[in-house]
């Protein structure tokens, strides 16, 4: 039988940390964040720690419950390259 070995997303459209940080300023809790979005404390809980990836839906509900614009939540992309000369 294969064991299944779990894996973090290789690709988050959200920032684990910045998702924490705005709910705790909020003052939520992730039990009160997840009845507000209407998901479950645990894929709160894996959104926050990055095990799971926020939808974009997801992410626009948790930004409108904790009042800040989505952009503050999303994953932001450094290139690899620097700018050209």
């Amino acid at each position: 039988m294969p064991v299944y070995k779990r894996r973090k997303p290789r690709k988050l459209h959200h920032e684990p940390v910045a998702v924490t940080w705005a709910r705790k300023k909020a003052g939520l809790t992730q039990r009160a964040l997840a009845r507000s979005v209407g998901i479950s404390e645990q894929l709160v809980s894996a959104i926050e720690s990055g095990w799971r990836s926020a939808t974009p839906a997801n992410l626009a509900k948790i930004a409108e419950v904790l009042n800040c614009p989505v952009v503050l939540l999303e994953r932001q992309h450094v290139d690899s390259q620097p700018p050209p000369k």
